[in-house]
């Protein structure tokens, strides 16, 4: 599928005031080490493709912040998924030597229980919780093919820190791949959280 915008950003969207308190809320629970689904019933930790960690969030004050601008991206980017429902937001760590290698957030096939039965991960949103002061590496990377189809490459675009400082969220559609790059110094923190509908017709 060949998009206009592979992803949107809105740049310190959301106020210090709440980033610090999202921050604060994320240490004050118990920290479990990030892993990979391979299939509906299993979870694996595999350090070569993801090292990180990460809580996970279910406030309500979360979603009314983040939501409004999952809205507006869909529609600005012309996307228009259709989209009904939240996951948990997951509050990452990731610090020195940490990372995500290259990966899509969407899944084979769509959830079979509870509240997301039957629907699949359409947008993902991240919200940038570390200033770029505070940590070296860890940026985040998109991967496509190039729009062109002479051009059997494919295109790799980062988001520099200055143009998604603290408080900036990007959305993107969960196919698209993309990864964040070992964190050599400091700590990271981030907010994904994925978006839901009915499949694609």
């Amino acid at each position: 599928m060949f998009l206009s915008n592979y992803y949107w950003y809105f740049q310190s969207a959301v106020s210090l005031k709440d980033c610090n308190k999202i921050i604060k809320k994320g240490k004050s629970k118990k920290v479990e080490k990030a892993r990979i689904s391979y299939d509906k019933k299993e979870f694996i930790l595999q350090k070569e493709k993801r090292n990180s960690q990460v809580v996970w969030l279910e406030e309500r004050w979360i979603y009314d912040i983040i939501q409004p601008f999952v809205h507006t991206a869909n529609r600005n980017a012309g996307w228009n998924f259709e989209w009904d429902w939240s996951e948990p937001a997951q509050f990452t760590f990731y610090k020195k030597g940490m990372h995500y290698n290259w990966h899509t957030d969407s899944l084979p096939k769509p959830y079979e229980k509870g509240t997301s039965k039957g629907k699949i991960r359409k947008l993902t949103s991240v919200l940038v919780l570390s200033d770029p002061k505070e940590y070296q590496g860890g940026e985040l990377e998109f991967q496509f093919q190039a729009e062109d189809p002479q051009y059997n490459k494919k295109r790799t675009i980062t988001v520099a820190k200055e143009v998604a400082p603290k408080g900036s969220i990007i959305v993107f559609p969960s196919f698209v791949w993309h990864r964040v790059k070992p964190v050599t110094k400091g700590v990271r923190y981030s907010m994904p959280i994925w978006h839901l509908g009915w499949p694609f017709k």
